[in-house]
């Protein structure tokens, strides 16, 4: 038994949709660590793999479809399956957007009516803080009523719906509202990094607008830590640092020693190549970490600059990511 490993972690099996994302990935690999097993869900029978502690079923949301061999010996969920919002938003994709998280809620709720429930004691459902209004000035916490009025907006609004629904089986349910994620493995970090890395670097428009972080790892964490509490309801999936987004460009900058000399990149010209998509770009929201903190969780990384130097090693000449 290793140091992370204890008989309340030993005897978790943790049913997990989305696995194989970037969040999930994270999760798999901890719960590993401390020797919880998991069960996982994924659309793709390539990926399903059976191995003593982790083992794969398949399931299809668009159409209702679930092995529902998936639920032997879960203890407790993790949601985290849906479309990637980084990707051009035409009319298509932003169906699948939406459907691809509401049909996961949909197919897993229909199939928990369906089963013995009395050894699932918990689930955790992954959300956004793009449900909060873009704002300069507000500090967004837990308790706010007040919706974004954007195409993401409406889509973490549904998904939150959904996701209430689950309270119909009286099993402890959270939500995390997950920010920016700060991964070199994928998500929007390398995708910013790599310009600058060349030095190429530049903020977006005034570069004000407030970028809401969260290492992968505490997010990781973040996702255990509420699943194992007495607490449950809505947390902000964030650093207790929020940064602007030139503040951020900088501190990329700083971690690869390299300079920044190219003027903002103007809304219009960014609006040009990603479309509607680019909002994403300049959306502010300042967003608290305060409600997840009172209940004892600790941040391994709520300095911007530690957390990046974490993530990328020798970064002054090169972008390859720690392997350590």
């Amino acid at each position: 038994m290793t140091a992370l490993q204890n008989p309340i972690y030993l005897s978790m099996k943790i049913l997990i949709t989305g696995a194989t994302g970037l969040v999930g990935s994270e999760i798999v690999c901890l719960c590993k660590e401390r020797g919880i097993d998991v069960n996982y869900l994924t659309t793709s029978r390539s990926k399903i793999v059976s191995e003593p502690n982790f083992q794969g079923y398949y399931w299809n949301p668009d159409v209702r479809e679930i092995d529902m061999n998936c639920f032997a010996g879960v203890t407790s969920i993790i949601t985290l399956a849906g479309a990637s919002i980084s990707k051009r938003w035409t009319p298509a994709y932003k169906k699948k957007v939406l459907s691809s998280r509401v049909n996961t809620l949909r197919t897993l709720s229909q199939a928990l009516d369906k089963i013995d429930r009395s050894k699932i004691t918990a689930i955790v459902a992954a959300s956004a803080i793009g449900i909060y209004p873009n704002s300069l000035s507000n500090f967004y916490t837990e308790e706010e009523t007040k919706i974004d009025d954007s195409f993401l907006g409406k889509v973490v609004t549904e998904w939150e719906r959904e996701i209430d629904a689950l309270n119909t089986f009286n099993i402890k349910l959270s939500k995390i509202r997950i920010g920016l994620v700060m991964s070199n493995k994928g998500g929007a970090l390398p995708q910013m990094a790599k310009p600058i890395a060349y030095g190429l670097g530049a903020a977006f428009g005034k570069g004000s607008q407030w970028q809401s972080w969260i290492h992968v790892n505490d997010l990781a964490r973040m996702f255990l830590f509420v699943l194992d509490s007495d607490k449950n309801g809505v947390f902000n999936g964030v650093s207790p640092n929020p940064i602007s987004n030139a503040k951020l460009v900088k501190e990329i900058a700083k971690v690869f020693k390299r300079p920044l000399f190219l003027p903002n990149i103007p809304q219009f010209v960014m609006k040009t190549v990603l479309g509607e998509m680019s909002y994403l770009l300049f959306a502010s929201q300042r967003v608290s970490s305060k409600k997840i903190e009172e209940t004892g969780f600790v941040f391994a990384y709520p300095n911007i600059y530690r957390a990046l130097q974490d993530l990328y090693s020798e970064a002054s000449t090169s972008l390859v990511p720690k392997t350590n």
